[in-house]
């Protein structure tokens, strides 16, 4: 269609988040297979590319591929990959980006021994630091923006790594959660604002770190607490310590993590991911008040919502959009066709359930309106006498530069038309989006600790320039 808005990305009308790391230091432990799990509980967090770096004692090896993980590692690379730290990485990239060089963990030889990273998250600063350092001499090998935290980190080794990172947090703005290991200690750093998460947890006498609670929650493992906005904690044979890297005003959480990137099964900030999405639709239920017969959820990512509507608003919660879990993301093409093709193989409408019904369809966001246009289409033509479509997030009118695919105005399609446009556009009768205020009561007395950005283009860390048209990548 001429004019559409935005672009299907992997089937799916939705922002991506980039990155999830892990990290363990535990002696006796078997540290890769217990990574390998932990990644596959991060999964969601980046289909495009996996990787896994472990000191072996005497070095660090490393692999990584393209793929999802069971894809990039076997049972044979069990055998190879010992030692008692380790650090993974999954990881989304950009549009037309993907590439085994990109691929993280990322590893240098330093006068001091070797050094692996792994970083979720987005430099605002890319261009004037990859710029003053190839003035110096540094040979970049990559186009992510890790590969420059990489390079200050090897940089600054001298005389201690914690100065090192304490130099390298100085010198970077932006978004960053980093796992950081040397064949010896295991390092997590998180950016003064905490935008991207990070967590600390204890499996018995091991120490993990990861993007996210539920990767602790598959070994077994205890959370102990989240690593704070710029912290930096290191963990060795003398156990667990920690100092302030750098310091921000005040926390700026991504709160796109409670609406849409983190597991329900989460906990963030001592709240569970679920529990704050039930609440956004029982919000929504009170803002909005439209008269229909039954509430459907987008799966996933509506669920939580639509259970909290439903309750709220008294009506039946019924799962009448069936997804399909098997569709792989390679098959989708960007082509009008494919996309409507690659909705219809990822959902299904149950037609007897719809029939003659008012409708009220329940997302967590509505980001570049295609996918909610071939939504609406298959309900109305299942027999859906009305759709309402209601969104438990405000309107997304400004792009992320922390670490999110989307980086133009242009892409979204709140930003570009008024929502009676964008409702004659997705095909609904009822197109509503949940307040500002509404979000961020969900959150209590701490509604000021999150970035709200894309909702308010109130940016936490100013930008520097005009980075993106360099073409670097996020990590």
């Amino acid at each position: 269609m001429a004019g559409e808005p935005g672009r299907l990305l992997g089937g799916l009308d939705k922002f991506r988040e980039e990155c999830g790391v892990f990290g363990i230091y535990g002696a006796g432990a078997e540290v890769a297979r217990l990574t390998y799990y932990g990644l596959f509980a991060l999964q969601h967090r980046g289909q495009e590319s996996a990787g896994m770096a472990v000191s072996c004692g005497n070095g660090i090896e490393v692999h990584k591929g393209l793929g999802l993980v069971a894809e990039v590692f076997h049972p044979e690379h069990f055998r190879t990959l010992k030692g008692e730290v380790a650090i993974g990485h999954v990881r989304y990239s950009t549009t037309g980006s993907t590439s085994l060089a990109n691929a993280q963990p990322l590893v240098a030889s330093t006068g001091k021994g070797m050094l692996a990273v792994a970083h979720n998250g987005n430099l605002v600063n890319t261009s004037s630091l990859r710029r003053r350092l190839s003035a110096e001499g540094s040979v970049f090998q990559t186009t992510t923006d890790s590969e420059i935290i990489l390079n200050l980190l090897a940089r600054y080794r001298h005389p201690s790594l914690p100065e090192a990172i304490k130099e390298c947090m100085a010198q970077i703005k932006g978004a960053y959660s980093l796992a950081i290991m040397t064949e010896k200690q295991l390092f997590a750093v998180r950016d003064p604002h905490g935008i991207r998460p990070l967590c600390l947890g204890r499996l018995g006498a091991s120490v993990v770190v990861a993007s996210e609670s539920c990767a602790l929650d598959v070994l077994g493992a205890e959370l102990i607490r989240e690593v704070e906005p710029g912290e930096i904690i290191i963990i060795d044979e003398h156990g667990i310590s920690s100092l302030q890297g750098a310091r921000a005003d005040r926390p700026a959480h991504c709160i796109f993590e409670f609406i849409y990137f983190a597991r329900p099964d989460s906990t963030l900030q001592g709240l569970n991911v679920y529990a704050v999405r039930r609440e956004l639709g029982r919000r929504l239920a009170a803002e909005s008040a439209v008269d229909a017969d039954l509430v459907v959820p987008v799966p996933d990512s509506g669920v939580a919502a639509a259970a909290g509507y439903a309750e709220a608003a008294g009506l039946p919660l019924v799962e009448g959009l069936i997804k399909n879990r098997y569709v792989g993301r390679t098959f989708i093409q960007p082509t009008q066709e494919r996309r409507e093709l690659g909705v219809r193989l990822k959902l299904n409408p149950i037609r007897s359930l719809l029939q003659g019904k008012r409708v009220i369809i329940i997302d967590d966001s509505l980001v570049r309106g295609t996918t909610g246009r071939h939504i609406i289409q298959m309900l109305r033509e299942a027999g859906a006498r009305e759709v309402h479509l209601l969104i438990a997030s405000p309107p997304v009118l400004h792009p992320c530069y922390y670490g999110i695919d989307t980086s133009t105005c242009g892409e979204l399609i709140a930003a570009r038309w008024p929502v009676e446009k964008v409702r004659r556009y997705v095909g609904c009768d009822t197109l509503y989006y949940l307040s500002l205020e509404g979000l961020l009561g969900a959150f209590g007395s701490r509604r000021d600790h999150y970035c709200t950005a894309c909702f308010t283009g109130c940016y936490p860390v100013p930008l520097e320039g005009c980075y993106l048209v360099e073409g670097l990548e996020p990590g």
